[in-house]
C-alpha cells in the first residue's frame, strides 16, 4: 500500500476489527470500504441494502466472498447460491457471477491476483 494510502488506513492496522462495524449500510444502495490495497489482492467490505445487487461479471481472478450478516443470493454461471451469515462462497476465475440482498447484508470479498 503508498504510504498515502496506508495513511488512511492506519486506523485499522495492529487491533482487532469487527468487518460488520467497518461499513455501514445506505438507503437503497451498495457500500463499499476497501481495507487492503495492494498489488497481489484486495480485501474488500461491503454492505447492501435489501434487493441491491452487482450485475453479472467476470473476473480475472479467484474471489472469497464471505458474508458477515444478511442474506444474499450469489449466481455463479447461472447458478443461483443462498447465502447467509457465516458462509463462503469461491467464485472462480473467468466466470460470470452476480450478487443480489435478499435482505441487507454485509460481505468481505477478497481478491488475490497471483
Amino acid at each position: 500500500m503508498a504510504d498515502k494510502e496506508q495513511a488512511g488506513a492506519g486506523s485499522l492496522l495492529a487491533q482487532a476489527l469487527r468487518p460488520a462495524d467497518l461499513v455501514a449500510y445506505q438507503e437503497g444502495s451498495v457500500v463499499s470500504r476497501t481495507v487492503v490495497d495492494r498489488k497481489t489482492g484486495t480485501v474488500t467490505l461491503f454492505a447492501f441494502d435489501g434487493g441491491q445487487g452487482l450485475s453479472e461479471h467476470t473476473a480475472p481472478f479467484d474471489a472469497l466472498v464471505h458474508v458477515i450478516e444478511g442474506e444474499a443470493e450469489v449466481s455463479i454461471s447461472g447458478k443461483p447460491l443462498r447465502v447467509k451469515e457465516g458462509d463462503m462462497v469461491i467464485m472462480p476465475a473467468h466466470q460470470p457471477h452476480a450478487l443480489k440482498a435478499v435482505k441487507r447484508f454485509k460481505m468481505v470479498l477478497t481478491m488475490i491476483r497471483s
